[in-house]
């Protein structure tokens, strides 16, 4: 029993020590935002509680200092400290990350002047109370009826009730406001479920103090109920700060690898015009590798600039619509098709010379002439929309039923003529 306990209260340390260590560049970075101070308190303190809340460290406080249960005005000071800073993130939160108003900077002074009382009368109670036995784990109930203590221990239970259904409220609150992203709205869920555990923590406390007042015992509540919850409590709060990070670090990272991996099929063709790779490093970035693979088929697709037909792929846009692609696949389809006939035109060209100059003549069938006279071929939605390209490159059968399509009007009036 005892040595469950004292794992479970290390285990929220851990997590709120990683958040803690998400949070703590931008913290440093950003020094004067109140709101990231306010997190970086809220995170600091908590590690704290837990750190010197847990039996053994308990017990070597008390040991090292020489005092019996000094530990518990300790504890319950940096309790009412990680009370406070829940309700100056509340402050910070509530006003923005500019707006320093009158109203904000009284309450904020508010809050610290109510919570910095509390801890001085904490330890003012403490040494005027006679607590000579030590209690590691139920000093709350075993003292429940001491003078001076019983005041102590109802403070502090108290300030940390109030702070934590003032949080649980707003957070509640703003966790359903429209527009949140969704990693931020789950981190504010889990806050507010951590903050509602919190107020089991409280009610145990109360509950077994009160029984202890009427001559019950239920002890139980303090020993077992109430550290289980502080820990679930501790661990969901802190998962509510990691959530919205480590989300949305995921996600960017798996939106630019897809991104990287969805360009394959266009690099892998672009390899045949250039003859070579794009650049590869093991220690590149994936941002690094995307910029790098984006650069490789843009540079390579201006090679293929002289040999684009935009008649063919006006022609091919047509017949991918008939074929009843919507008009964003038959684009991106038009385009592959016009690519991959670019691809094989140079090809022919670097096998025979002559047909070369014929390919950059003005009257070469692979260029179109706009309404100025200039016989440049349109590559912008190429260099645009490379992504889509790669994609429909995937897809053989569907461009080679346009490529068909698009080529019939043409093999029809040959055959005509």
């Amino acid at each position: 029993m005892s040595h469950g306990l004292y794992v479970s209260f290390w285990l929220p340390t851990v997590v709120l020590g990683a958040a803690l260590a998400i949070k703590l560049p931008s913290i440093l970075k950003l020094w004067r935002d109140p709101l990231l101070r306010a997190v970086g308190g809220l995170l600091v303190f908590a590690c704290a509680v837990f750190v010197f809340a847990a039996p053994k460290t308990i017990a070597w406080t008390n040991r090292v200092t020489g005092v019996p249960n000094i530990a518990a005005p300790w504890v319950y000071s940096l309790l009412t400290a990680l009370s406070a800073s829940w309700l100056l993130l509340i402050i910070a939160w509530r006003n923005g990350r500019t707006e320093r108003s009158a109203q904000t900077r009284r309450a904020t002074r508010w809050v610290v002047s109510v919570y910095a009382g509390v801890v001085v009368a904490l330890w003012v109670l403490f040494a005027l109370a006679d607590v000579p036995v030590e209690q590691i784990r139920d000093l709350d109930t075993y003292y429940a009826n001491t003078p001076f203590m019983r005041e102590e221990i109802l403070l502090y239970l108290l300030a940390h009730t109030v702070a934590c259904s003032v949080t649980a409220r707003l957070v509640w609150n703003w966790s359903r406001t429209e527009g949140l992203d969704a990693w931020l709205r789950w981190g504010l869920r889990f806050l507010g479920a951590g903050y509602v555990t919190n107020l089991l923590f409280s009610a145990a406390k109360l509950t077994a103090v009160g029984a202890r007042w009427t001559g019950h015992d239920l002890d139980w509540l303090n020993t077992d109920i109430a550290p289980s919850a502080a820990c679930i409590a501790a661990t969901l709060v802190a998962i509510g700060f990691i959530v919205p990070h480590a989300g949305q670090y995921l996600q960017e990272r798996w939106r630019i690898r897809r991104r990287h991996r969805s360009l394959r099929p266009l690099s892998r063709l672009m390899r045949s015009v250039t003859g070579a790779r794009e650049p590869f490093d093991l220690r590149a970035t994936p941002e690094l590798r995307l910029i790098r693979r984006e650069t490789f088929i843009r540079d390579a697709l201006l090679q293929l600039a002289r040999y684009l037909d935009d008649d063919l792929r006006a022609r091919s846009y047509d017949a991918g619509v008939a074929l009843g692609f919507e008009r964003g696949r038959a684009q991106a389809l038009a385009a592959a098709v016009t690519l991959l006939d670019a691809v094989e035109a140079r090809a022919r060209a670097l096998r025979h010379p002559e047909p070369q100059e014929a390919a950059t003549s003005p009257t070469s069938p692979t260029t179109s002439s706009d309404p100025s006279g200039s016989s440049r071929p349109d590559t912008t939605y190429l260099l645009r929309e490379i992504q889509a390209v790669s994609r429909v490159l995937r897809h053989p059968v569907d461009i080679q039923a346009v490529r068909a399509n698009a080529a019939a009007p043409a093999e029809s009036m040959s055959t005509h003529e």
